[in-house]
Protein backbone atom coordinates (compact mmCIF):
# COMPACT_ATOMS: atom_id res chain seq x y z
CA UNK A 1 0.00 0.00 0.00
CA UNK A 2 1.27 3.76 -1.21
CA UNK A 3 1.96 5.67 1.67
CA UNK A 4 0.32 9.23 1.42
CA UNK A 5 1.69 12.49 0.88
CA UNK A 6 2.81 14.37 3.82
CA UNK A 7 0.04 16.36 5.09
CA UNK A 8 -0.33 20.39 4.05
CA UNK A 9 0.47 22.90 6.26
CA UNK A 10 -2.71 24.82 6.95
CA UNK A 11 -1.79 28.29 7.41
CA UNK A 12 -0.34 27.43 3.85
CA UNK A 13 -3.22 26.17 2.47
CA UNK A 14 -5.46 29.52 3.46
CA UNK A 15 -2.84 31.90 2.67
CA UNK A 16 -3.21 30.16 -1.10
CA UNK A 17 -6.53 30.18 -1.32
CA UNK A 18 -6.79 33.37 0.30
CA UNK A 19 -4.73 34.48 -2.78
CA UNK A 20 -7.22 32.85 -5.46
CA UNK A 21 -9.58 34.99 -4.04
CA UNK A 22 -7.60 38.60 -3.66
CA UNK A 23 -7.15 37.45 -7.28
CA UNK A 24 -10.31 36.71 -8.99
CA UNK A 25 -11.70 39.97 -6.95
CA UNK A 26 -9.13 41.73 -8.70
CA UNK A 27 -9.54 40.41 -12.10
CA UNK A 28 -13.29 41.07 -12.31
CA UNK A 29 -13.25 44.41 -10.26
CA UNK A 30 -10.51 45.22 -13.21
CA UNK A 31 -13.32 43.70 -15.91
CA UNK A 32 -15.95 45.62 -14.73
CA UNK A 33 -13.81 49.19 -14.65
CA UNK A 34 -13.05 48.29 -18.31
CA UNK A 35 -16.48 48.13 -19.44
CA UNK A 36 -17.53 51.36 -17.33
CA UNK A 37 -14.46 53.19 -18.99
CA UNK A 38 -15.50 51.58 -22.77
CA UNK A 39 -18.47 54.39 -23.62
CA UNK A 40 -16.47 57.45 -22.29
CA UNK A 41 -13.24 56.21 -24.40
CA UNK A 42 -15.61 55.51 -27.66
CA UNK A 43 -16.89 59.47 -26.93
CA UNK A 44 -13.29 60.58 -26.83
CA UNK A 45 -12.43 59.48 -30.21
CA UNK A 46 -15.49 60.60 -31.56
CA UNK A 47 -17.16 57.03 -31.60
CA UNK A 48 -21.15 57.72 -30.36
CA UNK A 49 -22.56 54.09 -31.76
CA UNK A 50 -24.89 52.56 -29.15
CA UNK A 51 -22.87 49.80 -29.09
CA UNK A 52 -20.51 51.20 -26.91
CA UNK A 53 -22.93 51.91 -24.44
CA UNK A 54 -23.46 48.40 -23.74
CA UNK A 55 -20.34 48.74 -21.61
CA UNK A 56 -21.86 50.17 -18.57
CA UNK A 57 -24.71 47.78 -17.80
CA UNK A 58 -22.19 45.09 -18.84
CA UNK A 59 -20.29 46.18 -16.03
CA UNK A 60 -23.25 45.90 -13.53
CA UNK A 61 -23.67 42.58 -14.46
CA UNK A 62 -20.04 41.81 -13.41
CA UNK A 63 -20.37 43.24 -10.23
CA UNK A 64 -23.72 42.22 -9.24
CA UNK A 65 -22.69 38.84 -10.09
CA UNK A 66 -19.37 38.99 -8.04
CA UNK A 67 -20.91 40.33 -4.88
CA UNK A 68 -23.41 36.96 -4.95
CA UNK A 69 -20.05 34.70 -5.33
CA UNK A 70 -18.80 36.56 -2.59
CA UNK A 71 -21.85 36.71 0.00
CA UNK A 72 -23.20 33.51 -1.15
CA UNK A 73 -20.42 31.26 -2.78
CA UNK A 74 -17.39 32.06 -0.32
CA UNK A 75 -16.45 29.18 2.17
CA UNK A 76 -13.37 31.05 3.22
CA UNK A 77 -13.99 31.50 7.05
CA UNK A 78 -15.46 27.86 7.46
CA UNK A 79 -12.71 26.44 5.70
CA UNK A 80 -10.47 28.34 8.19
CA UNK A 81 -12.41 26.98 11.15
CA UNK A 82 -12.99 23.45 10.28
CA UNK A 83 -9.03 22.95 9.85
CA UNK A 84 -8.90 24.35 12.74
CA UNK A 85 -11.18 22.02 14.35
CA UNK A 86 -10.84 18.57 13.12
CA UNK A 87 -7.56 17.11 11.94
CA UNK A 88 -6.63 15.99 7.98
CA UNK A 89 -7.06 12.57 7.29
CA UNK A 90 -6.15 11.00 3.76
CA UNK A 91 -8.35 9.49 1.31
CA UNK A 92 -7.11 7.29 -1.59
CA UNK A 93 -8.92 8.75 -4.46
CA UNK A 94 -11.50 11.87 -5.45
CA UNK A 95 -14.41 10.24 -7.64
CA UNK A 96 -16.09 13.55 -9.34
CA UNK A 97 -20.18 12.26 -10.42
CA UNK A 98 -20.70 15.57 -12.00
CA UNK A 99 -21.22 19.87 -11.77
CA UNK A 100 -23.93 22.05 -11.59
CA UNK A 101 -23.86 25.91 -12.44
CA UNK A 102 -25.00 28.10 -9.73
CA UNK A 103 -25.03 31.63 -8.90
CA UNK A 104 -23.00 31.01 -5.60
CA UNK A 105 -20.71 28.69 -7.58
CA UNK A 106 -19.60 25.79 -9.64
CA UNK A 107 -20.92 22.68 -6.97
CA UNK A 108 -19.08 19.73 -7.86
CA UNK A 109 -20.64 16.12 -6.47
CA UNK A 110 -17.78 14.19 -5.38
CA UNK A 111 -16.86 10.62 -3.72
CA UNK A 112 -13.50 10.51 -1.43
CA UNK A 113 -12.86 6.87 -1.09
CA UNK A 114 -10.61 4.90 1.19
CA UNK A 115 -8.73 1.83 0.00
CA UNK A 116 -10.82 -1.63 1.03
CA UNK A 117 -13.65 0.53 2.49
CA UNK A 118 -17.50 0.93 0.91
CA UNK A 119 -20.45 3.71 0.81
CA UNK A 120 -18.05 6.44 0.59
CA UNK A 121 -20.90 9.30 0.76
CA UNK A 122 -21.71 11.43 -1.99
CA UNK A 123 -20.79 15.18 -0.91
CA UNK A 124 -21.31 18.61 -3.15
CA UNK A 125 -17.75 20.77 -3.22
CA UNK A 126 -17.63 24.20 -4.07
CA UNK A 127 -14.52 25.83 -4.14
CA UNK A 128 -13.11 28.18 -1.79
CA UNK A 129 -11.71 30.69 -3.71
CA UNK A 130 -15.66 30.94 -5.99
CA UNK A 131 -13.07 29.73 -8.69
CA UNK A 132 -15.62 27.65 -11.18
CA UNK A 133 -13.03 25.30 -12.80
CA UNK A 134 -12.25 21.73 -11.10
CA UNK A 135 -8.30 21.30 -11.06
CA UNK A 136 -7.59 18.80 -13.55
CA UNK A 137 -5.11 16.91 -11.25
CA UNK A 138 -8.15 16.53 -8.65
CA UNK A 139 -8.72 12.71 -9.82
CA UNK A 140 -5.23 11.56 -10.52
CA UNK A 141 -4.72 10.85 -6.73
CA UNK A 142 -6.41 11.33 -3.51
CA UNK A 143 -7.13 14.05 -1.17
CA UNK A 144 -7.08 15.77 2.45
CA UNK A 145 -10.23 15.63 4.30
CA UNK A 146 -11.33 17.43 7.81
CA UNK A 147 -14.40 16.96 8.87
CA UNK A 148 -17.11 14.79 9.77
CA UNK A 149 -18.81 12.89 7.13
CA UNK A 150 -22.58 13.30 7.96
CA UNK A 151 -21.98 17.46 8.70
CA UNK A 152 -19.60 18.47 5.79
CA UNK A 153 -16.02 19.35 5.95
CA UNK A 154 -13.48 20.61 3.37
CA UNK A 155 -10.93 18.47 1.20
CA UNK A 156 -7.47 19.95 0.38
CA UNK A 157 -5.60 18.63 -3.22
CA UNK A 158 -2.11 17.79 -2.50
CA UNK A 159 0.58 19.47 -4.06
CA UNK A 160 -1.41 22.72 -5.47
CA UNK A 161 -3.34 23.01 -2.04
CA UNK A 162 -6.72 23.85 -3.74
CA UNK A 163 -9.40 24.06 -0.81
CA UNK A 164 -13.10 22.71 -1.22
CA UNK A 165 -15.77 23.00 1.29
CA UNK A 166 -17.81 19.49 1.28
CA UNK A 167 -20.97 18.97 2.82
CA UNK A 168 -23.13 15.38 2.35
CA UNK A 169 -24.99 15.70 -1.30
CA UNK A 170 -27.80 13.70 0.58
CA UNK A 171 -28.00 15.99 3.22
CA UNK A 172 -31.82 14.89 4.49
CA UNK A 173 -30.07 11.66 4.73
CA UNK A 174 -27.97 11.96 7.19
CA UNK A 175 -30.53 14.12 9.61
CA UNK A 176 -31.32 10.96 11.77
CA UNK A 177 -27.14 10.38 12.17
CA UNK A 178 -26.76 14.13 13.07
CA UNK A 179 -29.72 14.11 15.53
CA UNK A 180 -28.07 11.23 16.91
CA UNK A 181 -24.34 12.14 17.02
CA UNK A 182 -22.51 12.38 20.67
CA UNK A 183 -22.05 15.47 22.08
CA UNK A 184 -18.69 15.98 21.20
CA UNK A 185 -19.15 15.34 17.62
CA UNK A 186 -22.42 17.99 17.45
CA UNK A 187 -20.08 20.55 19.54
CA UNK A 188 -17.43 20.45 16.94
CA UNK A 189 -19.47 20.63 14.10
CA UNK A 190 -20.82 23.21 16.00
CA UNK A 191 -17.43 24.91 16.16
CA UNK A 192 -16.65 24.37 13.03
CA UNK A 193 -19.59 25.94 11.17
CA UNK A 194 -20.77 22.95 9.94
CA UNK A 195 -24.13 21.92 11.76
CA UNK A 196 -26.09 23.22 9.41
CA UNK A 197 -26.46 23.04 5.53
CA UNK A 198 -24.48 26.03 3.84
CA UNK A 199 -25.34 25.56 0.15
CA UNK A 200 -28.19 28.11 -0.40
CA UNK A 201 -28.77 29.41 -3.55
CA UNK A 202 -29.55 33.15 -3.65
CA UNK A 203 -32.78 34.30 -4.92
CA UNK A 204 -32.35 36.29 -7.95
CA UNK A 205 -35.09 37.07 -9.80
CA UNK A 206 -34.53 37.99 -13.30
CA UNK A 207 -37.00 39.85 -15.52
CA UNK A 208 -40.42 41.47 -14.88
Amino acid sequence: MDSPPPAPDVAQVLRHNRTLLYRHLATRLALAAALFAVPFAAHGVGYDAALPAFGIPAAFFVLIFLLLRLRHGSRMKVCAKVLHTYPLEYRDRVVRKGSQWMYLGTVHTVRLTVRGQHGAPSLRALNASTRRAWPKEAERGGAWFAGDSAFGGVMVLPGSHDMFFVQPAGWQEYEQERAGAEPRRRDLAERAGISGLLEKEPNVMVGG
